[in-house]
C-alpha cells in the first residue's frame, strides 16, 4: 500500500461544497466591506458587504470579529480566482421566508420593527425578510402620519404569503379591532350607571366631549360639564386633559357622562342662602324680551323680571341692562321644587324709599 505524500492527505482533508449549500465557516480576516471565512475547503470563502446586509454603508468590522462562527449559504464555488464566493443575508431572508410562511399557514402573531415608512405602508423586518402592511390594514382608522411607527416593534398577522411574486401582506388592523373589542366587553362587564370613573379627553366638539375610558369612548355633553352654563367645552376642557366622570346612562355601546355629582349640586343648600328676602348680588347672564336672567352662582339663575328692574317704567331689558353687568337685587320668591327664583331691583329701591319716607 502506497503511503499518501502530505500534499495528498492535505487535500483529503478538505471537504466539498456546492452552489446553495449551507456552511459553518470561521471569520479569518474582516475588512470594512469584506469578511473573509474558513469553510473547511481549500479555497478562502468570500463574503462581501452587499451580500452580508442591504445596508451599503455598514462598516463589517463591527459586526464580526477573527475568530467568529457563522453560517452562509455557498453561491458559487469559484469565482474564477480559485475563492467561494457565500450570501449571509440571502440565508437569512430564506429562514425569514419560512417563518412567515409557517406563521401565515398558523396564523400566529408576529412582531417585528418597522424599518421603512412608504406613501402606502410600512415595511416589516422578520429575521431578514421584508413584509408590507398597506396604510389601510396599519389601524382601524385613518392614520394621517405613518412615520410615528418608524423603528417601532408592531404585531401583525401574514394574511397573503406569495414570495415568488415578492408579496408578503401583513395585517396590524385586525389584531387592534380584537384587542379594542375586548378592552370595550371587560370596561362593559365591570361598570354601571352612577360609578365614577376616570378617563382622558380624547375629542372636543361644540356639544361637548368624548372621553376615552380604555375599552370605548363616553359622551359628556356640554350641558352635564357644569352645575353652570358653559358656552364652550373647550373653555373648561383640553385634549389629553384627565377628568374624573359619573356614568348618568349606559344604552347598548353608548356612555353618558357627567361632571354633575349630586353632593355639588348647589341648590342642595339653595333655600338657606336664598331665602326671600335675601339681597343679593348676581351677573347677567342673558337676557329675553320679558326680563333678564341672573346668575347667583354657577348652577343656580334667577329671572329678573322686566317689571321688577325699576320703579321707573322699562320697556325692554337691554334698555338699561347689558350680559355681564353685576346687578344688586332682592329675592321676592323662592320655589325649590321647581328650581325658580324670582328677584327684583324695584324692592330695594321701595325699601330705600320706605326708609327715607320713615325719616322724613
Amino acid at each position: 500500500m502506497s503511503e499518501l505524500s502530505f500534499e495528498e492527505m492535505l487535500n483529503e482533508s478538505f471537504k466539498t461544497v456546492h452552489n446553495g449549500e449551507v456552511v459553518e465557516g470561521t471569520v479569518i480576516d474582516v475588512k470594512p466591506e469584506q469578511i473573509i471565512l474558513n469553510i473547511g475547503v481549500k479555497a478562502d470563502g468570500i463574503l462581501t458587504r452587499n451580500e452580508y446586509s442591504n445596508d451599503n454603508s455598514l462598516d463589517l468590522t463591527t459586526v464580526v470579529k477573527v475568530g467568529d462562527k457563522m453560517e452562509v449559504k455557498v453561491m458559487k464555488v469559484n469565482d474564477g480566482e480559485g475563492q467561494v464566493l457565500l450570501t449571509y443575508k440571502k440565508l437569512v431572508a430564506e429562514r425569514g421566508n419560512k417563518k412567515l410562511e409557517e406563521a401565515f399557514e398558523n396564523h400566529e402573531v408576529l412582531k417585528a420593527k418597522v424599518v421603512r415608512v412608504l406613501n402606502g405602508g410600512l415595511s416589516v423586518n422578520v429575521d431578514g425578510a421584508r413584509v408590507f402592511i398597506p396604510a389601510s390594514l396599519v389601524s382601524d382608522t385613518f392614520e394621517k402620519d405613518l412615520n410615528k411607527y418608524m423603528d417601532q416593534e408592531i404585531e401583525f398577522v401574514i394574511i397573503e404569503f406569495n414570495p415568488r411574486r415578492r408579496r408578503i401582506i401583513g395585517d396590524r388592523k385586525q389584531l387592534v379591532v380584537a384587542e379594542k373589542k375586548k378592552a370595550q366587553e371587560e370596561l362593559f362587564s365591570r361598570i354601571h350607571v352612577g360609578d365614577v370613573v376616570e378617563g382622558t379627553v380624547k375629542n372636543i366638539t361644540d356639544f361637548g366631549a368624548f372621553i376615552d375610558l380604555g375599552g370605548a369612548d363616553g359622551l359628556l355633553h356640554i350641558s352635564e360639564m357644569s352645575w353652570g352654563r358653559v358656552d364652550n367645552p373647550r373653555s373648561i376642557l383640553s385634549v389629553g386633559q384627565k377628568v374624573t366622570c359619573l356614568i348618568k346612562d349606559i344604552k347598548g355601546d353608548r356612555i353618558a357622562l357627567s361632571l354633575k355629582f349630586d353632593d355639588q349640586n348647589p341648590w342642595l343648600t339653595a333655600d338657606e342662602k336664598y331665602a326671600v328676602g335675601t339681597v343679593v348680588e348676581g351677573r347677567v347672564a342673558r337676557m329675553t324680551d320679558f326680563g333678564a336672567f341672573v346668575e347667583l352662582e354657577p348652577g343656580i339663575d334667577a329671572l329678573l323680571h322686566v317689571s321688577q328692574i325699576s320703579r321707573d317704567h322699562v320697556d325692554k331689558p337691554s334698555d338699561v341692562l347689558n350680559v355681564g353687568d353685576i346687578i344688586t337685587a332682592k329675592i321676592v320668591d323662592f320655589n325649590a321644587e321647581d328650581r325658580k327664583i324670582s328677584l327684583s331691583i324695584k324692592a330695594l329701591q321701595n325699601d330705600s324709599q320706605d326708609e327715607t319716607s320713615d325719616e322724613q
